[in-house]
């Protein structure tokens, strides 16, 4: 039998990298991620290599079932160089988290946009829906939009293995969510990237594409942008029990915020304004159950005797959840060391 792996891996484009996939067709295929073989693309025409030294390397990483396709499956990649090194594209390969001490959460929010209105599904032509509102967690032809591609997306990712842990309608018409968790950084980043691509993919069917702007109805309508809050523990958050470790660890993001702002999305100047559940760009704040921070610290936190989690708010719905989570990483274990 032949089965059908199809190679995902992020170009080269910037500011924001976007999905690419080909199909390679392989016989007496079993299922394992060391069966899946090492394979090049021309990286010329994805923004990753010159014409005349055109060959980069994907290097698979991570093996889902693709529900989708008959007797295929889906393989996220690390795109290398010709010489077998990360590319600089390579956010994956930044990620200093070998043991998978530390746990994420991406709450993912998008819009669903119709290719042919060029605007979200319940938006009338020319204008605007009523205010937000009614939207978010919606139910009834009236406000939820586009219900029936996201409950199949829903039901190939749970076919798929991923950790899809829920799904809801968001605050503005057309906008979704999902929500992904992954014990171990570089699993977190592969599945959030792998409902990515299946998403996109079955909006094809429905003439939808998906829109990743953080602020796609623009900076000053009163419209939610879209973030993909990052939700994020390692084993001392999780065991210790202590106020002053988390306070640590908030100060440090304080004093690291353009290391964060530079990976966590183009655009995030038009979403992070200090309006819609967001805290300015140019000002950083933590609380405890405030939307409006820039780190949130959740009260299922301090009701667990300060073990658990933080949530950092800011992060765009278009950023690499790979450089996300590096940055994250490298500033907690400096606010620990301190």
């Amino acid at each position: 039998m032949k089965s059908k792996l199809e190679y995902i891996w992020l170009d080269g484009y910037e500011p924001t990298q976007s999905l690419r996939s080909k199909t390679l067709v392989k016989s007496d295929f079993g299922g394992t991620l060391e069966e899946c073989p090492e394979w090049s693309f021309d990286g010329s025409s994805t923004q990753q290599a010159t014409g005349e030294d055109s060959d980069c390397l994907l290097k698979p990483v991570a093996l889902y079932p693709d529900p989708d396709r008959a007797n295929a499956w889906l393989v996220m990649t690390e795109v290398l160089n010709a010489d077998a090194t990360p590319h600089k594209s390579n956010g994956r390969a930044t990620i200093d988290d070998d043991d998978g001490d530390f746990w994420f959460g991406f709450e993912q929010e998008y819009f669903l946009w119709d290719v042919k209105t060029n605007q979200p599904p319940g938006f009338p032509a020319n204008g605007f829906p009523g205010p937000q509102g009614p939207y978010y967690c919606s139910v009834g032809a009236l406000n939820a939009h586009g219900r029936d591609c996201v409950e199949d997306h829903l039901d190939l990712c749970l076919e798929a293995g991923i950790n899809l842990e829920g799904i809801n309608a968001e605050v503005a018409a057309g906008q979704w969510e999902f929500q992904v968790f992954a014990e171990g950084a570089k699993r977190a980043g592969d599945e959030t990237w792998i409902t990515r691509y299946l998403l996109e993919r079955t909006a094809e069917r429905y003439g939808l594409a998906i829109n990743w702007d953080p602020k796609p109805m623009g900076r000053d309508l009163d419209w939610n942008g879209s973030g993909m809050h990052a939700n994020f523990s390692n084993g001392v958050m999780r065991e210790v029990g202590d106020e002053g470790i988390f306070t640590k660890i908030c100060e440090a993001f304080s004093k690291n915020v353009d290391r964060h702002i530079s990976v966590y999305g183009a655009g995030n100047e038009n979403r992070l304004t200090g309006l819609h559940e967001t805290q300015a760009i140019d000002q950083f704040s933590y609380a405890v159950s405030d939307r409006g921070a820039s780190i949130r610290i959740p009260v299922a936190t301090v009701q667990s005797g300060w073990k658990g989690r933080l949530e950092d708010r800011r992060t765009a719905s278009n950023a690499d959840p790979y450089k996300v989570a590096a940055a994250i990483i490298r500033t907690t274990k400096e606010g620990l060391a301190g």
